[in-house]
């Protein structure tokens, strides 16, 4: 019987010589028609640790190397789309006053609207 080989993405490489890859397949739904995407992770054997997160892997079908790999990485095909950057020195942002809240802040402050008479002190201070 022939060896399968399925290409996928590399999801995740934390494992000691295994690395987990996304493999996406385009069905169409059986009752709406509408083109569909499924995937389905399989752990695949990486013998030199060579592969990283986001790579485009080819996988081919093995004898069971463990409970769950049954997968063999074959040959990168594309290099990862995003690359990991590290910061050594954060920058101080200072916080941006908003031009909203000084205008605001100007404005003087309008007598209440309770159910009581406005004291005359309260309306001086508005008007001034």
């Amino acid at each position: 019987m022939p060896k399968r080989v399925l290409i996928g993405t590399v999801v995740s490489d934390k494992g000691d010589k295994t690395v987990t890859v996304r493999v996406e397949r385009r069905v169409k739904h059986p009752l709406y028609g509408k083109i569909i995407r499924r995937s389905k992770k399989y752990h695949a054997h990486d013998a030199d640790n060579a592969y990283r997160a986001g790579e485009q892997v080819r996988i081919e079908e093995c004898a069971p190397i463990s409970k769950h790999k049954t997968w063999t990485v074959i040959e990168r095909l594309g290099a990862a789309k995003a690359v990991a950057v590290d910061i050594d020195e954060p920058e101080v942002v200072a916080p941006e006053t908003d031009s909203k809240t000084e205008k605001k802040a100007d404005k003087p402050a309008k007598a209440s609207k309770g159910k009581g008479k406005a004291k005359a002190e309260d309306v001086a201070e508005a008007d001034a």
